[in-house]
């Protein structure tokens, strides 16, 4: 395990600038009103390629040498990281391969395609994602772009919460989907860093409750691949880099039902006007469910992502 620091967290915020985009941080009187708490959303859904995902992407390849980015890079992704890594390799001048699930939502396909990349599909259910991407990456010298557990990725996600921090200080919590890792841990770095005090969450859907399990537990367990509407969260086991980290600075994995993720995005679309898929809404479902711990007054949520196809917005 590789710890990051907030220097590092510092170092990758100047080095992805030319790419990745400082986002806004929303308001709603109408969710406080709902929810008896003052919330902060970082919108990561109004972000380049519509998730905070391009924040390590462009991280891990602004940080490789002209030597190594010679073979291009490969990847594996439901979607949200695929496209980020397309994004940062094209502006590059790099060749990128990435390895998506046949059943990812059409939208992540298409824009992934549309910045020039190649696609790989395979079945979630019975295919290994990473034994293909490292497959590739063996025959062809690209390197591997982990989604999560790498220190560069973490560095890169952790801008998000530096970001929010920076943005509204004096939080009493902050809230982070929780799927590989990757922007739990280093939201966490760096919010900690910043204000020691802060209380740090992580949410999981019910389904996909990897990292809630394993921290039960005291050590890494993998489950099988979860039928979570959240398709970013569909992680099946916590990344090596990522758990001790989230095991230290983590207060708790909050769990939130496919219904209650279901009734975020909703209300996030109706009442605040924003698109947010559900992998980016199970911050704000835990808060809206009375999740969270009673007694904080200004709470920071990440919305993680848009990429939400329309089909599936109409079905919610």
């Amino acid at each position: 395990m590789t710890r990051v620091t907030i220097d590092e967290i510092r170092a990758a915020a100047s080095r992805i600038t030319p790419i990745a985009q400082r986002t806004l941080v929303w308001t709603s009187r109408s969710f406080d009103t709902h929810t008896g708490v003052e919330v902060f959303f970082k919108c990561e859904n109004l972000q380049k390629g519509g998730a905070f995902k391009i924040r390590g992407a462009a991280n891990f390849l602004y940080s490789l040498s002209e030597a190594e980015r010679a073979n291009g890079v490969v990847a594996f992704s439901s979607g949200n990281h695929a496209q980020a890594v397309a994004i940062a390799a094209r502006a590059l001048g790099m060749k990128a391969t990435l390895v998506m699930p046949d059943d990812a939502p059409k939208s992540k396909l298409a824009a992934t395609r549309a910045q020039g990349a190649t696609i790989i599909t395979y079945d979630r259910l019975t295919g290994s994602r990473e034994a293909i991407g490292r497959q590739i990456s063996a025959e062809t010298g690209a390197i591997l772009v982990p989604p999560f557990d790498h220190p560069w990725i973490m560095a890169g996600a952790g801008t998000c919460a530096l970001e929010l921090m920076e943005q509204t200080p004096h939080l009493d919590a902050l809230l982070v989907p929780l799927g590989g890792g990757g922007l739990l841990s280093g939201s966490a770095i760096a919010a900690k860093a910043l204000n020691p005090a802060i209380r740090v969450f992580g949410v999981e859907p019910a389904l996909a409750n990897d990292y809630w399990l394993s921290l039960k537990k005291g050590e890494p367990v993998e489950i099988a691949s979860p039928p979570t509407i959240a398709d970013g969260l569909r992680t099946t086991k916590p990344g090596v880099n990522n758990f001790p980290v989230i095991q230290e600075l983590v207060e708790e994995v909050l769990l939130v039902s496919e219904d209650e993720i279901k009734e975020a995005v909703k209300f996030i679309l109706s009442r605040m006007k924003l698109l947010v898929e559900p992998s980016g809404a199970v911050g704000a479902a835990a808060v809206m469910a009375g999740k969270l711990p009673a007694g904080m007054g200004r709470v920071g949520i990440i919305l993680s992502g848009g990429n939400v196809d329309l089909e599936v917005l109409a079905g919610l």
